[in-house]
């Protein structure tokens, strides 16, 4: 497969909107307001307090990237988000893409919009999610474009570049950021990416299988996961006998609810909608990306009144945050004065594997054992030619038999899946 250069261009792009008031032209001083369990303070940012309740298109700048697998659109002047990322090579936008520009009161300084990947510094969610920010293009010598998003943020005078990358021939989303205090004082922050993802009963979110127990905000509460077995944002799960309690799956959270997952091992974690055997998954050095989150308003009536409050017609979301330095919201990390922090992650979509049991910006594997036969799954990000695909099994002596062995061409086009009769007397355990 031959890979052409990534396309970048600028145009207007039209969403119907809802307008927001005047922010008060008067600064707000007022330091005891909580806000995600922080400091709800402002100064000197302007504070707006009302939405309009009617909506007319208005135009916004759009930039776009583009290669053979991903379509990426960008809108600077609400916060650089990326506000749709669609996997070409079947039509799904693995990020919720909202049709609709619908604020509420849900930011630091008033409006919020659902839907994209949101980029959060330095706090939750970010002061400036509603406002414009200055961009650039990079282009790179292997055909790969940049758009790059930043600001100099009011509060702390700190500056965050964020670079969203496109590479020919690869389908995932590379972003890089970098976080400078420009002062001689200490500063704490946190940095979260935020994508949101369209659910249905058939959606679950997933985190690596070495994931037992997960946290709400602060660690105030735990949870055995996937499977809770005790009562979590006031839900009694251990009573429900019927796999109801998996709270991986959308339809199965009643109320609004946070986790994050605690102590794992791994790189990676996402969501997977098994009706369109498509998902969403994010990868990350753990060591420097602890943070791996779902949040969701609920299925059920209070959740379905938020959904009306965000969208006309895109329904519910999930929201999948990856923190750096934290593993927990709203646990901030210090960055000392002059100090610049660099870091990367990926987003990228996949399909017809199921749940991964790990991944790799080269793509992602699943293995699933029932009885006597085992089924692999392999999606790959990119072009990979006569690639070695084999299942072995280690014994109590650590010698490995190989079970099957797969020579196979894989790209983003084409994923490779076989089953496996495994030997007689095999346990999985």
């Amino acid at each position: 497969m031959k890979n052409t250069p990534v396309k970048v261009y600028e145009n207007n792009v039209t969403y119907p909107t809802y307008s927001v008031g005047e922010a008060d032209k008067n600064p707000m001083f007022f330091e005891k307001r909580v806000y995600q369990a922080s400091s709800g303070k402002v100064y000197p940012l302007p504070f707006t307090d009302s939405v309009s309740k009617t909506k007319e298109d208005k135009e916004y700048i759009g930039l776009h990237l583009e290669n053979e697998f991903l379509s990426v659109l960008v809108l600077p002047e609400l916060g650089g988000r990326i506000q749709r990322a669609l996997d070409k090579t079947n039509n799904y936008d693995f990020i919720y893409h909202n049709e609709v520009i619908k604020p509420a009161l849900v930011g630091l300084a008033g409006p919020w919009i659902s839907g994209g990947i949101e980029f959060n510094w330095p706090q939750h969610h970010r002061p400036t999610t509603f406002m414009a920010v200055d961009y650039s293009i990079e282009e790179h010598d292997d055909g790969a474009k940049t758009i790059w998003v930043g600001e100099i943020e009011p509060m702390g005078r700190t500056k965050v570049l964020t670079g969203i990358t496109l590479r020919p021939g690869y389908s995932y989303i590379e972003i890089s950021s970098k976080y400078f205090n420009r002062t001689p004082f200490m500063y704490n922050f946190l940095w979260w990416a935020n994508p949101a993802v369209a659910v249905n009963d058939d959606y679950q979110s997933f985190f690596p299988q070495d994931v037992e127990w997960v946290a709400d905000h602060g660690k105030r509460d735990v949870s055995t996961f996937p499977l809770a077995q005790g009562t979590y944002y006031d839900i009694d799960y251990s009573q429900r006998t019927d796999g109801s309690n998996d709270i991986s799956c959308f339809r199965n959270i009643p109320v609004p609810t946070s986790y994050m997952a605690l102590g794992s091992k791994f790189d990676f974690f996402g969501g997977y909608d098994h009706g369109r055997k498509a998902g969403l998954l994010h990868f990350a050095s753990h060591h420097i990306s602890p943070g791996k989150k779902q949040w969701t308003w609920g299925d059920d009536k209070f959740g379905q009144a938020w959904d009306r409050n965000l969208t006309d017609e895109n329904g519910p979301y999930i929201e999948l945050m990856a923190g750096v330095f934290t593993d927990n919201q709203p646990d901030f990390t210090w960055i000392a004065p002059f100090e610049t922090k660099i870091f990367k992650q990926y987003f990228f979509p996949f399909k017809e594997i199921g749940l991964p049991k790990n991944a790799n910006p080269e793509g992602a594997i699943n293995l699933e054992i029932s009885a006597q036969s085992a089924k692999v799954s392999v999606y790959s990000t990119h072009d990979c030619k006569a690639a070695k695909i084999t299942l072995s099994l280690s014994g109590s002596s650590q010698a490995e038999s190989v079970l099957a062995e797969y020579e196979q061409d894989l790209n983003p086009n084409k994923v490779f899946s076989a089953d496996i009769t495994l030997p007689q007397g095999f346990s999985e355990h």
